[in-house]
């Protein structure tokens, strides 16, 4: 994702003042408009923490670490600064979170009759399980209809049941199916590459700059 975001901040005119990874750190993260993090989770507080320090906003990618996000809030309206999380960046996704939520609301009344079930498969680099954006989604669906209010990723589950795959290079699928005894119905989001998360990444950056606060994706897509 680093270079992947790098490749396109260059290609929109920005310049890179600053990398820090487990192996390289080059530059001064205070000489930045903007800090995208998209590290480990061991590292993701002290690394934004260190960015709002230095009067820098942060765009941050990480899942996996939001025991600590009210931690990294605080923080933020403290320090006066801005802060943009997303448990995916990909414009296509966030508009498949609105459709996920619309057909959660779409199956009230008939949740006697349908079992929900949510897959998500990524790259067998992935540390995390279920992904972030597979949580969203149930949060999501389980924000529109309570039957499907709790999730689980145990086989003998009766609440909403995630299933997380780890194959090859996958970039990232979510499905989400609402299955009957007579049928089913599936929504899902199938992304070809990593370059649309990049994106979505940067342009989240470019619209965090010079703003005080705490946002989302909806904020920049006005969704």
């Amino acid at each position: 994702m680093g270079k992947a975001i790098e490749k396109i901040a260059l290609e929109r005119g920005h310049s890179i003042v600053c990398i820090v990874d487990k192996e390289v750190q080059e530059g001064s993260i205070a000489s930045a408009d903007v800090a995208i993090n998209f590290s480990v989770p061991t590292a993701t507080v002290a690394n934004i923490k260190e960015a709002f320090d230095n009067s820098v906003p942060v765009v941050c990618g990480t899942t996996g670490w939001l025991d600590a996000l009210d931690q990294v809030h605080t923080h933020c309206t403290a320090k006066k600064s801005a802060f943009l999380y997303a448990s995916n960046f990909s414009v296509g996704v966030n508009l498949f979170f609105k459709l996920n939520k619309l057909c959660a609301r779409l199956m009230k009344g008939h949740e006697n009759q349908y079992t929900a079930h949510l897959e998500e498969t990524h790259h067998v680099h992935k540390l995390d399980a279920p992904s972030g954006t597979a949580i969203t989604l149930a949060e999501g669906i389980g924000v529109e209809n309570n039957h499907y209010g709790n999730w689980s990723m145990d086989e003998e589950t009766s609440d909403l049941k995630i299933t997380s795959y780890r194959k090859g290079e996958v970039p990232g699928t979510h499905a989400i199916t609402y299955a009957s005894t007579i049928d089913q119905l599936t929504i899902e989001h199938k992304a070809h590459s990593r370059e649309g998360f990049a994106l979505g990444a940067v342009i989240a950056a470019e619209w965090l700059n010079g703003k005080e606060g705490i946002f989302s994706m909806n904020d920049v897509l006005n969704l």
